[in-house]
């Protein structure tokens, strides 16, 4: 294996012509550099120039120039899938007697190393950073788990790689890395063990899924580090272009990444926004009782990389590695599965206290809410934010997505996922079967009714804008007329802000 040293004295002059302004007919700038274990990026001007470093590892190998241009130019074309407008061109380094020089595209037999060019992007705009900001919000997220969902379900099928196989590596090779560092051995072998185990129960599943076609050449890397704000859309970039092991994975293992990334630096929140966002756009609840094995996997996985990057020197920590490493055996013991059910007429806030409680339950990322505004629209075939007629809204209709929501209800629970079920539940009998879900898979169960005067309901529906519940100030006229408060949940004050309900609510349910 090429080690970091040799790496580095082998592309020592390279390296330091990409770090010269003058290489770029530039004056007086300063070029900005960043590194990581497989890559050093050159900020110049308004561009970005990506070296890869001569390394290799187990899972990578850009040890020769020609490995590297071949790399360079997969890269090129993978992430033009998300963000077009950012990749440009790959470029040749060429030697003649006055020294290094960028070449053009026919002097590739002369070319030393490659470099892919890029459009430059402010800094501040890489999720990582504005996490660290503080300014990584739900308003961001939601976008980005739409355009997620969307690049999955564009993504080519892929019927040869992942599956239970496919994730048998991963453990294999996690343990394989992890193994070789000087801390927590036992831990490690607790991990493997834990994650075999885990493999064992629903190897079957993910066979199922990959030949369902869930399996797709994804991005694969997908962390706060490999997505930003381009022309203010959450883009992803820098996907995995070296190996289609890592790239050619389910969906959900895929999303995982993200979905570990931001839960380790506690954003639960955002983490189960996204979550449950992706959700809504997919309807794709079928991997997740596999979700703590990936969720798993990724935290070991980012804990071999920082080992990495400290022996790079590029600002891993093994105190990172070991945090992370204790996160990945956590994941594999998740908290059991709950369901609680909000109801209450239109403008009490359902959906946004079912959205606040969320992530205080259930294991990573949090609850799975179901909304019946967004069952119906699917089950009428209509987008989210269009709305329906008076014929969607009949007693066949409403039982259809009555009926559907403790159907996936039951699903979800059997998958491990604690559940909030987010509907009107005017009538007994709806109650009534959403509470036998809990009962016949054995789990908790909480019903929560929200009540206000009805003028504040009608100041809160009169404002909707954009919202996928079709309810209007008639509608809410005709539920007050007609429906009365459920008895037989335990009622909770709707009035004053958000913050107070979920405060009321926590209080109650003991979140």
């Amino acid at each position: 294996m090429a080690t970091v040293a040799n790496a580095l004295q082998d592309q020592e002059e390279v390296v330091a012509f990409l770090g010269r302004a003058e290489s770029y007919g530039l004056k007086g700038e300063k070029i900005e550099r960043h590194e990581t274990h497989a890559s050093i990026v050159f900020l110049a001007g308004e561009r970005a120039y990506k070296l890869k470093r001569a390394v290799k590892y187990p899972y990578l190998d850009y040890s020769t120039p020609d490995k590297r241009r071949a790399m360079c130019e997969a890269e090129l074309a993978i992430n033009r899938r998300t963000a077009p407008k950012l990749y440009l061109e790959v470029r040749p380094i060429v030697q003649d007697a006055r020294g290094l020089r960028f070449g053009s595209r026919d002097e590739h037999a002369q070319a030393v190393d490659w470099v892919l060019v890029m459009r430059r992007f402010a800094q501040g705009d890489v999720l990582e950073n504005l996490r660290r900001a503080g300014r990584l919000t739900r308003d961001l997220v939601l976008p980005l788990a739409e355009t997620i969902a969307a690049f999955h379900d564009r993504a080519e099928r892929i019927f040869t790689f992942g599956g239970e196989s496919g994730m048998a590596r991963v453990i294999e090779e996690n343990a394989q890395i992890l193994g070789r560092q000087p801390f927590a051995r036992n831990k490690v072998d607790a991990l493997c063990a834990k994650s075999k185990a885990w493999l064992g129960r629903v190897g079957p599943l993910l066979e199922q899924r990959r030949r369902d076609g869930f399996v797709r050449r994804c991005h694969g890397d997908l962390h706060l580090n490999n997505i930003c704000l381009l022309e203010g859309v959450p883009t992803p970039i820098d996907a995995i272009e070296f190996n289609d092991d890592i790239a050619c994975i389910d969906v959900w293992f895929d999303l995982a990444f993200l979905l570990m990334d931001l839960d380790r630096h506690g954003l639960r929140g955002p983490a189960n926004a996204l979550f449950n966002r992706y959700l809504e756009k997919t309807f794709d609840s079928g991997g997740l009782t596999a979700l703590p094995l990936f969720l798993s996997c990724r935290a070991a996985i980012r804990a071999h990389v920082a080992m990495s990057a400290r022996e790079l020197g590029t600002g891993g920590q093994e105190s990172e590695a070991a945090v992370l490493l204790d996160r990945a055996i956590e994941y594999l013991s998740p908290p059991p599965p709950r369901l609680v059910a909000v109801g209450g007429l239109s403008g009490t806030g359902k959906s946004t206290l079912a959205y606040a409680l969320a992530p205080l339950f259930g294991g990573a990322p949090g609850a799975v809410v179901l909304r019946s505004d967004i069952l119906r629209k699917k089950i009428m075939g209509a987008e989210e934010h269009v709305r329906l007629s008076p014929s969607a809204y009949t007693s066949d209709v409403n039982a259809k997505v009555y009926g559907e929501m403790t159907r996936i209800a039951g699903h979800l629970l059997d998958a491990g996922c604690a559940v909030i079920a987010d509907a009107v539940h005017g009538a007994r009998a709806e109650r009534d079967a959403i509470a036998a879900v809990a009962r016949a898979h054995g789990v908790p169960f909480d019903g929560v009714w929200l009540r206000a005067p009805a003028e504040i309901l009608e100041s809160r529906v009169g404002k909707r804008t954009k919202d996928a519940s079709d309810a209007d100030v008639g509608v809410l006229r005709r539920q007050i007329a007609t429906i009365a408060a459920a008895g037989d949940w335990q009622m909770l004050d709707a009035t004053g802000t958000s913050a107070e309900v979920l405060a009321r609510a926590r209080k109650h349910l003991g979140a």
